[in-house]
C-alpha cells in the first residue's frame, strides 16, 4: 500500500473541495498511444489448488487493484473513473469474459487503477470499493458501473446538500457525503456494512493515499482520459466504437490464445 507523502493530504483536501458538477466530457480514451504489442502464444498457468485466479487479488504499489496471477506474463491495466460512462460500458461488455477466460487462464492479470477525475464522488466511491478485501474491489466497481445512472442522478439531485458536507471536519465529511449520496445503503446491500463504510470513510490518511495515487496517474503516467488501457507497458491506441473487442484483440496478439 502506498505511503502518504507531504503532498498527499493537501491534494486530497483540495480534491474534496472541487465542484460536484460531473464533467463527463473528461471521460474518453486518450489519443496518445505507444505502439502495437505482439507475442507468441502463452501457456495457461494453473491457479493454486482450490482457487481461481479471478478470485485472487492484491493492492499494488501504484494503489491499483490487481486480479489474477501476479506473475502473469500479460499484464493489462485499466485507468478508469467510477463515474465514467465509457468505463461502465467496458465493464458491462468485458468483465465476465476478461475475468472468466483470460484472467482465470493465468496468462493475464488485470489491474484497475481508479482515476478520481470527478473529485469527491470518485474519491468516495474508490474508498468504498477499497473498504473490504482486495478481492472485493473489482466486483464492487462492476456493481457501481452497473448502477451508474441511478448513482449519478442522486448525486446531481442532492448537489447543494453534498456541497455542505465538504465543509465538515475531514474525518466526518466523507461519511456525511456518502450518507447524503445514498452510498452507504448501496454498499451495505453488497457486503460492506454501514459501520464498516463509516470507518473507512473517516480514514483521512487512506483517502490521502488514494488521492495521491490518482494524482500520479495524470502527472507521472500522463493519463488524460478514461478508460485508458496499458498492456505490458504499452498504452493501447483504441479507435472510436466498442472498446472490449479492441482490447481482447490486443490480449490475443500479446499471447493470450491457444496454439
Amino acid at each position: 500500500m502506498m505511503s502518504v507523502s507531504k503532498i498527499a493530504r493537501p491534494f486530497a483536501l483540495t480534491a474534496l473541495a472541487m465542484p460536484l458538477a460531473l464533467a463527463l466530457a473528461a471521460c474518453g480514451s486518450s489519443d496518445e498511444s505507444e505502439g502495437t504489442v505482439a507475442g507468441e502464444p502463452v501457456a495457461e498457468v494453473p491457479a493454486p489448488e482450490g482457487q481461481a485466479w479471478s478470485e485472487t487479488a492484491e493492492i499494488t504499489d501504484r494503489n491499483g487493484y490487481l486480479v489474477g496471477n501476479p506473475e502473469a506474463p500479460i499484464k493489462l491495466v485499466e485507468y478508469g473513473s467510477l463515474t465514467c460512462p465509457g468505463c461502465a460500458q467496458f465493464s458491462r461488455d468485458a468483465s465476465e469474459t476478461l475475468l472468466g477466460e483470460y484472467v482465470d487462464s493465468g496468462r493475464v492479470s488485470f489491474e484497475f487503477r481508479s482515476f478520481a477525475i470527478h473529485g469527491p464522488i470518485d474519491l468516495a466511491l474508490t474508498r468504498l470499493i477499497d473498504c473490504g478485501q482486495p478481492s472485493q474491489a473489482v466486483p464492487l466497481a462492476d456493481q457501481v458501473w452497473a448502477n451508474l445512472p441511478t448513482i449519478l442522478d442522486t448525486v446531481q439531485q442532492r448537489g447543494p446538500q453534498l456541497e455542505q458536507t465538504l465543509s465538515l471536519p475531514e474525518d466526518q465529511r466523507f461519511v456525511a457525503f456518502a450518507e447524503t449520496a445514498g452510498l452507504l445503503d448501496f454498499f451495505a446491500a453488497r457486503g460492506i456494512s454501514r459501520d464498516q463504510a463509516r470507518t473507512c470513510l473517516a480514514d483521512a490518511e487512506r483517502l490521502s493515499e488514494i488521492a495521491e495515487a490518482s494524482q500520479s496517474y495524470g502527472t507521472e503516467d500522463e493519463i488524460t482520459g478514461t478508460p485508458t488501457f496499458v498492456l505490458n507497458g504499452n498504452q493501447l491506441d483504441l479507435s472510436p466504437g466498442a472498446v472490449w473487442p479492441q482490447v481482447e484483440a490486443a490480449l490475443q496478439r500479446a499471447g493470450a490464445r491457444d496454439e
